[in-house]
């Protein structure tokens, strides 16, 4: 059966569309991948959306239609450089974009127009994977930790760290269900800032980090973040990690840090809070397997490496490129919900029972 996933996450920077073949729960094949850059218009509309603000229905509505004429284009320029036609796809998994995110409050929301894109693509779209969990009391994410077991999982413990614009961690064991959750931000304060000071989308190779020096007292108050030393399960996004976020924690220093050392002080920052959850909730883990768009920081992951001093691998040399492995649990996660698997485990989320996570919206 072929199944299609399609993500655009917390970093916002483009669409992921990649062509499954899956077979069964533990058997998955990607085929293909396509990625589309996010325009600036909508990139920064969407930042602008997780925070309150002027006319926000209409605006939220307009980039849901956006987003899905976005991942139209995606997935039928993944059909034609695949040589497929819309009837040769079971369906595609849509996350959707997270704007608003607070299970303590029984609700999350990720704009998307799954109708519009079933008619655009001629493709039945699975959708909505998150808010079935939070009515069963869950945090609704994060979602993918039972994928990575799927594909991921071996004869020892193992943790699979995703560096998306917020990081989190599956930690897997044999014979045994795994556990997930957010550690904090991954990439969205550091691409928030590099783009302030140099007009930059991300920090290719994390070189702009290394290049500074990590600012121990600005270190020891980010880690002094509540939410951190919560317990699993938990989930966070861009609506508590984001720039107003950092804004006093920079003010509380008589003169202006130097913006490298910022940015320095950052990457330790994601790599100190990532280490310290996998030393609390993972520690037998034997390795760690890195998929995001972080896991192209190379700077990124040799903090991580040293911090935790376990080996740190990219996901490539298992089968699934990096770029590739959110877009894949959400074609997996169609399949789930094709199949009546119930993808919602308590152990992950911490809802009251397991649940078949997503809504269909015909072709």
């Amino acid at each position: 059966m072929l199944f299609i996933g399609l993500m655009s996450g917390t970093s916002t920077d483009g669409v992921d569309a990649v062509l499954c073949r899956i077979q069964s729960p533990q058997s998955v094949q990607v085929l293909s991948h396509h990625s589309v850059t996010m325009p600036d218009d909508l990139r920064h509309e969407i930042l602008a959306l997780n925070s309150t603000g002027h006319d926000e229905l209409n605006r939220a509505a307009l980039v849901a239609n956006q987003l899905a004429h976005l991942y139209a284009q995606a997935t039928l320029a993944l059909l034609a450089q695949s040589q497929l036609n819309p009837n040769d796809i079971t369906a595609l998994g849509v996350h959707g974009q997270t704007v608003r995110h607070a299970p303590q409050q029984g609700f999350t929301i990720q704009l998307n127009n799954p109708a519009l894109l079933a008619e655009l693509t001629a493709i039945n779209v699975i959708a909505d994977f998150r808010s079935r969990d939070v009515a069963a009391g869950g945090q609704g994410a994060p979602l993918v930790p039972i994928f990575h077991q799927a594909i991921f999982s071996v004869d020892h413990p193992r943790v699979v760290l995703n560096l998306g614009g917020i990081a989190n961690v599956s930690c897997l064991y044999p014979n045994q269900a795994p556990q997930g959750f957010d550690t904090g931000p991954a990439n969205a304060l550091l691409d928030e800032w590099i783009y302030e000071q140099q007009g930059l989308a991300y920090d290719a190779d994390g070189s702009w980090a290394a290049s500074g020096h990590v600012v121990p007292a600005l270190l020891e108050k980010l880690l002094c973040e509540p939410w951190l030393h919560e317990p699993p399960p938990k989930s966070t996004g861009r609506h508590l990690f984001n720039r107003e976020w950092l804004t006093p924690y920079l003010n509380a220093f008589e003169a202006p840090l130097a913006p490298a050392d910022v940015q320095a002080t950052l990457a330790a920052f994601t790599a100190q809070t990532v280490a310290d959850a996998i030393a609390q909730h993972a520690p037998e883990a034997e390795d760690i397997i890195v998929c995001g768009g972080g896991a192209y920081n190379r700077h990124l992951l040799q903090l991580i490496a040293s911090k935790t001093n376990k080996p740190v691998h990219r996901s490539d040399g298992l089968g699934v490129g990096a770029q590739q492995v959110e877009a894949a649990a959400f074609a997996w996660l169609a399949y789930a919900y094709w199949n009546n698997i119930h993808a919602g485990q308590p152990t992950i989320t911490g809802a009251r029972h397991s649940t078949i996570l997503g809504a269909w919206y015909k072709a």
